[in-house]
């Protein structure tokens, strides 16, 4: 075979150029991996708003990038036919979640790996990868940063409010305040010594405090 026989092909030879034990061992291990994919993603989802449609289609995608890489290392001219095709393709989806990245990124590789043959690789580095991601993204820290926000009446309960959180929590910075006529309400940052948040209870039975509300703080505010 020449360097031009590479590149002559024909529909028929086409055919048989991925045998069909080839195709369904790795459109079968593409399917379980991308379910262990979607549970490891089911398990820890920490967003506001769950949505199954990605988890299926992160199953989706790591049986598509392999039967896409299965075709493109059987066959020379497709592989460049194929980088010219996809080379015009924009996706416009926002990405909501940075961990969804990782995710799609994982069901590619695993899609490519599978399809290039290394099978101890596509196995054993997600579960690998799914541990990892099980016991760090559902670890829960009272290191992580809360907002409390804080109603009261008078600038006098504002200050006991803030005193008595000083002596609760490691950190406490204000991030916001809205004063009106008989009635001040605070955005605090803390956090908390330990994962007991009883002193929220406490706070809102406080005189001149209306209500107290503690919520988790991803980063995303703006203050």
């Amino acid at each position: 075979m020449n360097f031009s026989d590479i590149f002559k092909s024909s529909f028929i030879e086409n055919i048989a150029s991925v045998s069909m034990l080839d195709m369904a061992i790795a459109m079968a291990l593409a399917f379980l991996i991308g379910i262990f994919i979607f549970f490891v993603y089911k398990k820890t989802f920490s967003g506001v708003m769950y949505s199954s449609s990605f988890g299926v289609t992160l199953v989706a995608l790591t049986m598509i990038t392999t039967l896409v890489i299965l075709a493109v290392t059987s066959n020379v001219v497709l592989s460049l036919g194929m980088v010219g095709a996809l080379s015009i393709v924009r996706f416009r989806t926002a990405i909501k979640e940075p961990l969804d990245i990782a995710f799609l990124f994982w069901a590619i590789a695993v899609g490519i790996v599978l399809a290039a043959g290394m099978i101890p690789l596509a196995v054993i580095g997600s579960i690998v990868i799914g541990v990892v991601l099980l016991v760090f993204v559902n670890r829960k820290s009272h290191f992580n940063p809360y907002l409390i926000v804080i109603n009261c009446d008078s600038h006098a309960s504002e200050e006991n409010a803030k005193n008595y959180l000083k002596d609760k929590v490691n950190k406490c910075t204000v991030k916001s305040k809205t004063a009106q006529s008989g009635s001040v309400e605070l955005t605090l940052e803390i956090r908390l010594k330990d994962d007991n948040t009883d002193f929220i209870n406490e706070l809102s039975a406080m005189n001149g405090i209306n209500s107290a509300v503690l919520v988790s703080y991803n980063g995303d505010y703006m203050g």
